[in-house]
């Protein structure tokens, strides 16, 4: 696990530089807003909008892969590789089963509670694949408990839950948390550790 000082100390400096680069981009904006009000009471060419226009554009695209950048480098800051673990949730089974609710726990710990709503279903049953948890732990065994609450179409109320060992090594860890069964009132829950 990080040293919380450490771990402090680079999320106060990854949020001072968030906040000097967001900071620059602000008097920036304001500055093109005041040119183009000044320029309004002046009589002001097409070329002149369009030239405007083009620049606030380059600047809102300079803003995204900015904040794209940030949000990866704070995702690395805060789960280093080597602590890493990943869940993932998928269905295969049949297409009554509803599915409500999803709890995880990690060595007795809850980490990730989800309830889903009628699309999360269905890009489930499509094929997707859930991220439900992101997080950190320890090198070594781990006891991971997952449980479902579902119904199936007739509204008749059911739970499952299991447990799995995982094995953390240096190096992230990836399980996914797969619920499949022949009718909407057997999904069972079975692990792929990747």
């Amino acid at each position: 696990m990080l040293n919380p000082s450490i771990s402090t100390v680079a999320i106060t400096s990854f949020a001072q530089l968030k906040f000097t680069r967001i900071r620059f981009f602000i008097p920036l904006f304001f500055v093109l807003a005041l040119l183009a009000f000044s320029a309004g009471a002046a009589e002001v060419s097409k070329e002149q909008i369009k030239g405007l226009d083009e620049q606030v554009q380059d600047i809102k695209k300079d803003v995204l892969e900015l904040t794209s950048e940030l949000s990866r480098l704070e995702e690395k800051l805060l789960f280093p590789s080597n602590t890493q673990v990943s869940l993932f949730v998928s269905i295969n089974g049949d297409k009554d089963f509803v599915l409500d609710s999803m709890q995880i726990k990690i060595d007795n710990k809850v980490v990730a509670q989800h309830l889903y709503t009628y699309k999360e279903i269905e890009a489930l049953r499509a094929g997707g694949v859930q991220r439900i948890y992101t997080g950190n732990i320890k090198t070594g065994d781990h006891q991971l408990v997952a449980s479902f609450i579902g119904r199936t179409k007739s509204g008749n109320e059911y739970q499952r839950s299991e447990k799995f060992n995982v094995t953390k090594a240096v190096g992230p860890k990836f399980v996914e948390i797969q619920i499949s069964g022949s009718s909407a009132s057997d999904q069972t829950i079975s692990f792929k550790d990747w």
